[in-house]
Formats: structure tokens, sequence, C-alpha cells
């Protein structure tokens, strides 16, 4: 362990935190422009997590210590998984060797399973259905993405992401074959549903089929600024996984300079602007479903990880 290395540790997860907002502002306004609306700046997010810091906490009188620190809990966890996965640099960093891929889903899940708890703890109606649908939704979609790095893990042999990045990139051939595209097809309906863009969802708090704004329409300023901010931080881990280890690899700094630091976050940024804009026009272009037709898109996902890994052991 060098200085360097913890150094570069220590940027990547910064710069998970710090960028998420702008990525988030980013999406909102592709969803704008899309439907030929204006919208707000692409730094808005930081503006109302500046406004969130600076407000009063509400807190309901049926909630109990499990209300106040899942944010916590949530905001930590997606803190942990950048020190796990590639996110500026194609080489393992001091903490890398924590967990694995699968681990780094683990802690993915455990986030999403306190928030997931808060809104039942919170004794809002909002909140019991916002987390009861969530927890149908979960029946599908987190043992696919369980099952994406199970046949991610046996493509590359390896349950480091950092392998499947060399390798992918070594390999144009691997990248090429029907096990990998299978992945990427299979993670990017995922990425739909784990970011709130699956068309049966609803990203603002107003509309009866709201999920994820459901689960915490209890909280209110620093509380609910914790949990908007680990939201994102969650959207800009799983856009690195899709990018870094499966869909597009390249472009990240294999020395650790300093120059190679700040092109990889810039194009870090790129790619993720580039999937955001294909995610929110398949987003847009569908008509929305009705929630009992969740498990149509999860299916098909779930399906593609399953040819994934037959692809694999045929191969």
């Amino acid at each position: 362990m060098t200085v360097r290395d913890v150094v570069l540790q220590i940027a990547q997860v910064g710069f998970t935190i710090g960028a998420a907002p702008l990525i988030q502002g980013c999406i909102v306004q592709f969803e704008e422009r899309v439907q030929r609306g204006r919208g707000p700046g692409i730094f808005q997010p930081y503006r109302d997590l500046w406004k969130l810091f600076h407000k009063q906490i509400v807190v309901p009188e049926t909630a109990s210590w499990l209300f106040w620190i899942a944010p916590v809990v949530a905001f930590v966890c997606m803190m942990t998984v950048p020190m796990l996965i590639p996110v500026l640099t194609n080489f393992p960093l001091p903490l890398s060797n924590m967990g694995d891929i699968l681990g780094g889903g683990l802690i993915l899940t455990l986030g999403s399973f306190m928030i997931t708890l808060a809104g039942l703890d919170s004794g809002s109606a909002y909140g019991g259905i916002g987390s009861s649908r969530s927890a149908i939704i979960s029946i599908l979609a987190e043992p696919t993405l369980i099952l994406v790095f199970v046949g991610i893990t046996l493509f590359a042999r390896s349950m480091l992401p950092f392998v499947v990045n060399h390798l992918l990139v070594a390999k144009p051939a691997v990248y090429l074959g029907p096990a990998h595209l299978f992945l990427v097809a299979a993670f990017f309906i995922l990425l739909t549903v784990e970011t709130d863009k699956l068309p049966i969802h609803s990203s603002t708090h107003i509309e009866v089929y709201m999920i994820e704004e459901a689960r915490i329409l209890e909280y209110s300023g620093p509380l609910y600024g914790l949990l908007k901010w680990a939201s994102m931080m969650k959207q800009f881990v799983l856009y690195t996984i899709f990018c870094n280890v499966l869909a597009l690899p390249w472009f990240m700094s294999s020395r650790g300079l300093a120059v190679g630091v700040i092109g990889a976050g810039i194009a870090v940024i790129v790619k993720f602007v580039l999937v955001a804009g294909a995610i929110v026009v398949v987003d847009t272009i569908q008509s929305r479903l009705r929630f009992y037709r969740y498990q149509e898109p999860l299916a098909a996902s779930f399906l593609l990880a399953v040819l994934a890994i037959i692809s694999t052991q045929i191969g």
C-alpha cells in the first residue's frame, strides 16, 4: 500500500459522492428535452441538496430508531461499494480486496432493505404502499441482479470486477461473444428497474404509482437529503458497474497518474451520459404499464442472464 493508492481510493469515493448529483441532473435534463420541455439545469440536484441540509427535521410520532438510522446506513452502503469496483482505475486499490462483485451487490441490497424497513416503520400509508411494491419488485430484481453477477463470474472465471474489465479489453472476441452480450442486455433492463425508469414507476412524489418516492415520503430535512443523495449514488454505482465492468470497459487509468485519473473521470461522465440518454429514450417511448405487468421486463432480464450462463457453459 502506497500513499498514491490511498489517495486514489479516497478520490474514487469522493468522485462518486460528488459526481452522482451531476449525473442525476443530466438525466432530468434529458427527460425534459425528450419531452420538449426546458427543465432545470444539470446542477439543480446540488442546489436541492443544499436546501434540504438547511431545513428542519420532522419525524412522525410513530417512527422508531430505525427511521433515524436508515438514511445513514443507506448512505454508508453507497460509499462502500465504490471501494470494490473500478471507478477511475482499472487496477485494485487498497480496500478493493474487502469483497468481490457479489459482495458489492449484497451491500447495495442492504441499503435498499433499510429504506424499505424505514418506509414501513413510519406508519404512513404511502410508506407502506411504496415498501410493499418495492419488495414485490425485488423478488425478481434482486435474484436477477445476483444471477447477472454470477454470469459475469463464470465467463471471466473470477469474482473480481477488475479481472472482468481486463478480460473484455484484452479479448474483443469475448466482448462480442453471446454470453457478454446477453449479460449487457440483462443488466440494461435491471438499470431501468433499479433507477426508477421502469415504466411502472414515477420518479416524482405527487403521483399514486410512485414507488421509491413513496418509501421516503415521510422524511424531511437532512435525513431526506441523505436518502436522495444515497439514491443518486446508487444510480452512479450501477452505471459504473454497467459501463466500466460490462459495456464500456475502456478509458480508465492504468498507472494512477494525475492526468490519467482526470481523463478517466471525464470519460466516466461521458459514458454515463450516453447510457443515461439511452435509458431516458427507452423510458420515454414506452407506454406506462400497469403495476401487475412489472414481471414482464424482469422476467426477460432473468431469461437473458440464464442464456448468458448457458452460453458460457456451452462455449
